[in-house]
């Protein structure tokens, strides 16, 4: 594009630069909002949110969150940006708030546990709210590990309604070996499972793999062991309901989240007993 074109371009309205779903995810995201936030309010994937952002950041032409916030209040464009550069410019911009968006989530999850004083619950639904939405996951379980490769679902966030109801029907239940969390009892390691669809056992009648992709509508899946010890503790899952693999640093950041949950559990065990202890005095 010529420098003039590029210059009479910016020189526009965001309104007229952007689609008005553009504009919709521009402002929520300037607004504070998280990509799991605007997804749920959408209907769209969290990874879908982003790739708007990236064009937005991109028409535009802005390099933050703060210049976008400035640029949709109607502050003049920044007319030294290359345009030719642009495409770069938002990607590097958008990396680079995710990184922040990651250390303040952890250091926030460490700040909650530390304050939680026992309550167990707060802290997983503020630990998978963090992973969901830096993860771009719809979805997310924690399953307590009750042995003999039998789980039970302690802690839930986003989930689909009737794969809850499926949840708190079955209670404990075991996972036949071919499951993800069949396979993760069997030999603890994080199972990632590309589509749970195309996998063999969805062919059967196994009612895990069933309600998972049925009434969860999930697709992709990582589930991270939680270890306490030598024991395993039970399972950190995080779901997409559209084919899309987690990647290495999705699996790391699972990891280090699944690490907080059992931080967290044995702290409110910790609590739980120390005020048993004070009781009985």
């Amino acid at each position: 594009m010529p420098v003039s074109q590029g210059i009479a371009r910016l020189a526009m309205s965001p309104e007229a630069i952007l689609s008005p779903r553009e504009i919709e995810i521009a402002t929520a995201y300037a607004q504070g909002d998280t990509y799991q936030a605007i997804a749920a309010r959408l209907g769209i994937a969290p990874s879908t949110v982003r790739t708007h952002l990236a064009t937005i950041y991109r028409k535009l032409e802005v390099s933050s969150k703060l210049d976008l916030h400035a640029r949709l209040g109607g502050a003049p464009p920044d007319l030294e940006i290359q345009t030719d550069h642009a495409a770069v410019i938002s990607e590097l911009a958008l990396s680079l708030e995710d990184s922040l968006r990651r250390e303040q989530a952890l250091a926030e999850v460490l700040r909650i546990i530390s304050r939680s004083q026992g309550n167990i619950d707060a802290v997983m639904s503020a630990i998978l709210g963090f992973a969901l939405d830096l993860c771009e996951a719809e979805f997310g379980i924690l399953f307590d590990h009750h042995g003999g490769g039998r789980f039970a679902a302690s802690h839930t966030k986003g989930i689909p309604e009737p794969f809850q109801d499926w949840l708190d029907t079955y209670g404990v239940f075991t996972a036949s070996p071919r499951t993800g969390l069949g396979r993760l009892a069997a030999n603890p390691g994080v199972v990632n499972i590309f589509d749970v669809r195309a996998e063999e056992i969805f062919q059967s009648d196994d009612p895990l793999r069933y309600a998972t992709a049925i009434l969860g509508g999930a697709r992709s899946f990582v589930a991270i062991p939680m270890i306490a010890g030598d024991t395993l503790a039970g399972a950190f899952t995080i779901y997409r309901k559209t084919v899309r693999p987690f990647n290495a640093q999705a699996m790391a950041l699972a990891q280090t989240f699944a690490d907080q949950s059992v931080i967290a559990l044995d702290n409110a065990r910790m609590i739980s007993a120390l005020r048993a202890k004070a009781t009985s005095k």
